[in-house]
């Protein structure tokens, strides 16, 4: 199966309003050159042309790293562009969107440095990630700046979630702040479908 066909394929699983981008790479004998992000061709390829306004980035040393599930609250709910730098995580994007046919459910799909898959994510979704390899960088640009008071999570073990992490539970590397976050039936509504998606 070639790249391409794959992220065909996963594209065709995803929840509406999730986007799987594979930018082209331009390689020769010295390596290879790509355009990481491209307005033009992210609005041809998904009819969206976010503003996007901050960009982060995360280190992870160990495999085994969960960072998630996070989002922001409105007013400054964020849409995410992923991508991995180095190394291999796996995303997950939840939707919580309370009025969505697929609220409460997830997409997963696995972004590395040497497929260089990229992953939008709208605002009304969850992210997080679980790192794949050592030394693992994690680059992803945001529509809306950071809010330490819309800042929330979701609880990456809830089991109404049933995502298949990558990593016993007792071994999952995690900070404090991750551990504690509220199971999906202890959220208020915090979105629609009539929100804005960035």
């Amino acid at each position: 199966m070639t790249l391409t066909s794959a992220s065909d394929r996963l594209r065709a699983a995803l929840i509406p309003g999730l986007h799987l981008s594979q930018p082209r790479r331009f390689e020769d004998e010295r390596g290879w050159f790509t355009e990481s992000y491209n307005a033009c061709r992210f609005a041809a390829e998904t009819g969206h042309a976010p503003v996007f306004v901050q960009d982060n980035m995360s280190s992870s040393r160990t495999p085994g790293t969960i960072r998630g599930l996070h989002f922001q609250r409105k007013p400054a709910a964020q849409a995410k562009l992923v991508s991995v730098v180095r190394g291999a995580v796996l995303d997950v994007a939840v939707d919580l969107r309370r009025d969505s046919p697929t609220f409460g459910r997830h997409s997963a799909v696995e972004l590395s440095a040497d497929n260089g898959r990229q992953f939008f994510i709208p605002a009304g979704f969850a992210h997080g990630f679980c790192t794949l390899e050592p030394d693992t960088l994690v680059l992803y640009k945001v529509t809306a700046h950071y809010a330490p008071a819309e800042d929330a999570g979701l609880a990456w073990d809830d089991p109404e979630l049933g995502i298949a992490w990558p990593v016993e539970p007792a071994r999952a590397v995690l900070s404090e702040k991750d551990r504690r976050h509220p199971r999906l039936a202890g959220l208020p509504v915090l979105f629609t479908l009539d929100d804005p998606a960035f």
